[in-house]
C-alpha cells in the first residue's frame, strides 16, 4: 500500500494513528495510541487506548481515552490532550489486551466520567 493510500486530506488509515505519540497539557509526550475503538454502527472512533507507564512496551498500562478529547497536533506530529501525566495515572485502565471488557456498558462509562464526556 502506497503512503498516499494511508493518509489523504484529512483521512488516515488506522494502523497511521497506531503507535502516533499523545501529548498533555504541558505538551510532553505522555504515552502513544496503541489502538483505536470504533463504534460499529456508527463507524465514528469512540475511543484512543494510550499505553504509558512502562519501559520499551514493557509492563504498559492502556488508557482509553474519549477521541474528542485528543485533536491533532502537527507541529508535534502526534495527538495533544489538556490531561496531565498525573490525572492520567489516576484514570481508568488496564494492564492487558484481556483485562478490559469493552461490552460493559459499566466501562465506557467511567471512563466517560472520568474526562466528563457527555455521548448524546
Amino acid at each position: 500500500m502506497a503512503l498516499d493510500d494511508k493518509e489523504i486530506g484529512n483521512l488516515i488509515g488506522s494502523d497511521k494513528v497506531e503507535g502516533t505519540a499523545v501529548y498533555g497539557a504541558k505538551r510532553q509526550k505522555i504515552g502513544s495510541i496503541q489502538r483505536v475503538m470504533i463504534d460499529k454502527l456508527s463507524g465514528k472512533v469512540s475511543y484512543a487506548v494510550v499505553s504509558f507507564g512502562g519501559f520499551l512496551g514493557i509492563g504498559d498500562d492502556y488508557y482509553p481515552l474519549p477521541w474528542q478529547s485528543l485533536k491533532y497536533d502537527t507541529s508535534l506530529s502526534g495527538y495533544i490532550s489538556g490531561i496531565t501525566q498525573d490525572r492520567l495515572q489516576s484514570a481508568p485502565k488496564y494492564a492487558n489486551d484481556a483485562g478490559w471488557n469493552w461490552s460493559d456498558p459499566a466501562r465506557a462509562k467511567s471512563v466517560d466520567d472520568y474526562y466528563g464526556i457527555a455521548f448524546t
